[in-house]
């Protein structure tokens, strides 16, 4: 085992908790583990004010922990898997994924349930996958673009500025801000991101020993779904400009994929499911992006991508 590994993850304060939960769980699998959390700023973090859906380029959470990881100034990175692209460089791999938390959206609002929102109330999100399901959902809200860390998008809703928010439940109850929470978000009108509610850490290709190492903590259930999310993502050649999710569930070993995919405007909406052998996520996850294929999800993508 290795003396002494480095952890990296973005400096913002639920970052630093996720990397915390991952060293936590680290040490329990793996006692007398030594280890650092090596904070990183990166272009999204840099970027707050830029819309997600406008940066050029994918991966602007994870762009900079991936260079320290190819480099060897870390040896692991944890990242919210949502923020992970599907295409990741050569170099590294995505080695494991915790067990995942509640994977639901929710509404912090200062004015009630979603259904209970006067028309024109303001509701703050930087996902363009929340917003066209939100405008599906109540087509009468006004959606106000809205980036920051979490504390800081609360403190918006606290001051007035907005309405409410909508979030990942992951998140605020990772800070142990539950008791926040307004409405948990039905999955099948509001499908979560791809990933969300899990830690996904990725290691160097060919590192045996950390790979060993994140291996303990790997929750094969969260596994199997997140593999069958990130491979009907991929197929439809999805990025953050495009509004696509799905939710991957395994029971009694059976994997059932929910899928939406979105043009921009919200006004049009695709939602599909399909199941499969859980030992099988990859052919769950791709058979589900061409039956949606076939339902025009392509035509729906290029729309999103050109907004």
């Amino acid at each position: 085992m290795k003396p002494r590994i480095a952890i990296g993850t973005r400096g913002s304060k639920l970052a630093v908790v996720q990397a915390e939960s991952v060293l936590a769980e680290l040490k329990r699998a793996t006692p007398g583990l030594e280890a650092t959390i090596v904070k990183i700023a990166t272009k999204g973090d840099r970027e707050g004010d830029t819309a997600l859906d406008r940066f050029a380029e994918q991966g602007v959470f994870v762009k900079e922990l991936e260079k320290a990881l190819i480099d060897g100034k870390i040896d692991l990175a944890v990242h919210s898997l949502k923020d992970l692209p599907t295409e990741i460089p050569d170099e590294l791999s995505l080695a494991a994924a915790t067990a995942r938390l509640d994977p639901r959206d929710v509404l912090v609002s200062r004015a009630g349930k979603l259904g209970e929102l006067a028309p024109g109330s303001k509701i703050g999100t930087g996902s363009l996958r929340r917003a066209v399901q939100l405008l599906a959902y109540r087509s009468d809200l006004e959606i106000c673009e809205m980036r920051g860390n979490i504390d800081t998008r609360m403190r918006k809703v606290a001051e007035g500025e907005v309405d409410g928010i909508v979030v990942a439940a992951a998140a605020l109850v990772r800070l142990g801000w539950k008791d926040s929470i307004t409405e948990y978000l039905p999955a099948e009108h509001f499908v979560p991101a791809v990933g969300q509610g899990t830690l996904g850490i990725e290691i160097r290709s060919g590192d045996k020993e950390t790979a060993a190492l994140v291996s303990r903590v790997n929750h094969e259930a969260t596994w199997q779904s997140v593999v069958a999310e990130r491979t009907f993502l991929q197929a439809l050649g999805g990025g953050c400009r495009a509004p696509i999710a799905a939710l991957g569930v395994v029971s009694g070993g059976v994997l059932k994929l929910d899928g939406m995919v979105a043009g921009a405007g919200g006004s049009h909406i695709l939602r599909c499911s399909d199941e499969g052998d859980a030992l099988a996520p990859e052919k769950v996850g791709a058979r589900l992006a061409q039956e949606m294929v076939q339902m025009g999800a392509l035509d729906y993508i290029a729309e999103a991508r050109t907004r």
